[in-house]
């Protein structure tokens, strides 16, 4: 039987989850896109991403198969602040997450970094590479958002499959060395 894990991709309001979802799933996602009305005017910002014309309402969903028997069911939380309460549903039971980040407004995952540092969930940070984007280092973005030594920050374009795998790929590394070493803590402490 497959091992299936549950990874969260989160972020700001049109950072690119719902493309990263769709990009790198193998079955037709779940979307729950909907066009953007005058009365979120005011209620969602979207400076930044003036030519966004649709929004995550609820979650997406896509499936990928990284090798036999392990298998990544990938859950795209919304993004502005309004159906922010769903995260808690749509966390529970993940093993860990990808914040995207959108260099042009990278203040807005400082909320997806302090939720998943809060529950202590592991996670990676996936810079989708806007061409009219800021052009900064993983180093510099590491340090802007306080981010541990240890975590990873990866260069990504959410439109490609190729791209979309290699974050997940370095999330689930990521996970396995996270993982490994919380194993190897508690038998240490059985003998202290």
């Amino acid at each position: 039987m497959p091992l299936a894990v549950k990874i969260l991709v989160a972020g700001g309001f049109g950072v690119g989850k719902t493309t990263f979802v769709g990009a790198v799933s193998e079955i037709k996602p779940l979307q729950t896109e909907e066009v953007l009305t005058e009365q979120s005017v005011g209620v969602d910002d979207t400076s930044g991403v003036d030519r966004k014309t649709t929004t995550t309402v609820a979650m997406d969903f896509g499936r990928i198969t990284i090798r036999d028997g392990l298998i990544l069911y990938l859950f795209g939380t919304p993004g502005q602040d309004r159906f922010w309460f769903m995260w808690d549903e749509l966390s529970h039971g993940a093993l860990g997450a990808i914040i995207l980040a959108d260099t042009r407004r990278l203040a807005d995952c400082f909320p997806a970094v302090d939720y998943f540092e809060n529950r202590g969930l592991p996670f990676i940070m996936g810079v989708n590479c806007f061409d009219d984007g800021y052009d900064y280092a993983g180093d510099e973005i590491r340090e802007a958002l306080d981010l541990s030594d240890d975590t990873p920050v990866v260069m990504c374009d959410a439109r490609s499959r190729d791209s979309a795998k290699s974050v997940l790929t370095t999330l689930v590394k990521y996970l396995l060395t996270v993982n490994g070493e919380g194993r190897r803590s508690q038998r240490a402490s059985q003998y202290t």
